[in-house]
């Protein structure tokens, strides 16, 4: 978990393929990626939509390992915030 000005900002379940992790801001899945003991599995997933973040995962070291594309049926909505998600998603 991650807190700002005493309120909880953003959480992880695990980083990798089956953890997900949201926060209000940028800024809150950074500070949850740099506490992070750890990734599973080949890495987490970055949409790429979100390109400060994106960015900003290249320039600290990440690297592409597989890119992927987002497919849906139906109506989708788009999450407000910063998330990665998870492949069970």
């Amino acid at each position: 978990m991650v807190e700002r000005a005493g309120r909880l900002t953003g959480y992880a379940s695990g980083f990798g393929y089956f953890g997900h992790a949201v926060g209000e801001s940028n800024m809150d899945l950074q500070a949850l990626l740099c506490a992070a003991e750890g990734i599973e599995g080949p890495g987490v997933i970055v949409p790429t939509r979100n390109a400060e973040l994106f960015c900003w995962c290249l320039e600290s070291g990440m690297r592409i390992v597989q890119p992927m594309t987002l497919m849906t049926i139906g109506l989708y909505n788009q999450p407000t915030g910063a998330y990665l998600t998870s492949i069970l998603y």
